[in-house]
């Protein structure tokens, strides 16, 4: 095994040419993004004929919030990873990726400072620096968790430029319980469950997309330097076969953490849901408000991760090169991307039951 791809030509020798897998994924991909296209254009489309309002600047909300939770995700994804890759054994851990989390964490910080001014505006999109109350942010629950998302992913970025980059751990932690406390606010009915249950989703629902996307990085780096490695005139082939069993058993780790994460996240989803559409009435919901269109299309792409996650598990299990598995994989981390997307526009919607 290598990390060599074999060309159309030669995979006929040795196994099925991988086009036709490569073209059932994009097949796939397309038909979920159709299916999630009405709330990927704005909440417009979701609040259409729901007789609901939207908030001013729902939009822009929506896409920081999108913002965060990508930049959450790739820190998350790159701790989570190295620290499987250290138990691979024989893997080339000198030859690592560039790191994202700097370039992540300015992101992050730039998604919640403009969070923060939305707040110091009264959830309204400021127009003017006059018109924020940056002082009030102190004096409210919203404006404190804004605060500190802001302030965590500073000091992320921070850790992440210093000589210990784990450390990036705690604040990311900051950002993470910040966000189930924001979605949760006290006069819910048992805010304290939501939140738990918030933060279990929002943690695998990091380590699930910034991992997988961190592992084929890694993957790709390992792939490139063992072919430099083999090009010179002191390398051997030897190398090329030790990175590839190395890429295939940090893919097949990856992959049994990732059902551990999915079942945790469809648990913590589905009883999120179900505390905010009560069983009866779920179905009509679903259709007729914008929240519950937009849960539904979420449900859709997070269906189609799991047929794609479930395609690359097959080939890692039973494909002569275990490492064709990255193929559905590139088309996971695409639709995991799209449900990044939904969910910064889920969170911006109106609820569908308004807690008394």
């Amino acid at each position: 095994m290598t990390l060599i791809r074999p060309t159309a030509e030669t995979a006929g020798a040795s196994g099925p040419v991988r086009r036709p897998a490569a073209g059932r994924a994009v097949a796939l991909l397309v038909l979920v993004a159709v299916a999630a296209l009405i709330p990927l254009l704005g909440p417009r489309p979701a609040l259409d004929g729901t007789g609901e309002a939207a908030a001013p600047g729902v939009g822009g909300i929506a896409l920081l919030r999108a913002a965060l939770f990508a930049a959450l995700c790739v820190p998350v994804g790159e701790l989570f990873v190295a620290r499987l890759a250290r138990r691979v054994p024989g893997a080339p851990l000198e030859h690592a990726p560039r790191s994202w989390a700097p370039s992540a964490a300015a992101v992050g910080f730039l998604a919640a400072l403009g969070l923060a001014s939305v707040v110091a505006t009264g959830n309204l999109l400021p127009h003017h620096l006059s018109d924020m109350d940056v002082g009030g942010l102190y004096q409210s629950r919203d404006g404190k968790l804004a605060l500190l998302e802001v302030n965590a992913f500073l000091a992320a970025g921070l850790c992440a430029l210093s000589g210990r980059p784990a450390a990036q751990v705690w604040p990311l932690a900051a950002v993470v319980l910040a966000e189930a406390l924001r979605a949760h606010p006290a006069p819910e009915h048992g805010p304290l469950v939501g939140s738990g249950l918030t933060l279990v989703h929002v943690t695998c629902a990091a380590l699930w997309t910034g991992g997988l996307l961190h592992v084929l990085r890694m993957l790709r780096t390992w792939r490139a330097a063992s072919e430099a490695e083999a090009a010179e005139p002191t390398g051997t082939a030897e190398t090329a076969v030790s990175a590839g069993a190395a890429g295939a058993a940090l893919l097949g780790l990856y992959a049994r953490v990732a059902a551990v994460l999915f079942a945790a996240l469809t648990a913590t989803g589905v009883w999120s849901a179900l505390r905010r559409m009560p069983p009866g009435t779920v179905l009509d919901q679903l259709t007729a408000t914008s929240y519950g269109r937009t849960l539904l299309a979420k449900l859709v792409l997070v269906a189609a991760v799991a047929v794609l996650a479930l395609l690359a598990r097959l080939r890692l299990r039973r494909a002569a090169d275990r490492l064709s598995a990255c193929v559905p994989a590139r088309a996971e981390v695409v639709a995991l991307g799209l449900v990044v997307a939904v969910s910064g526009l889920l969170t911006a919607l109106p609820l569908p039951i308004r807690w008394s």
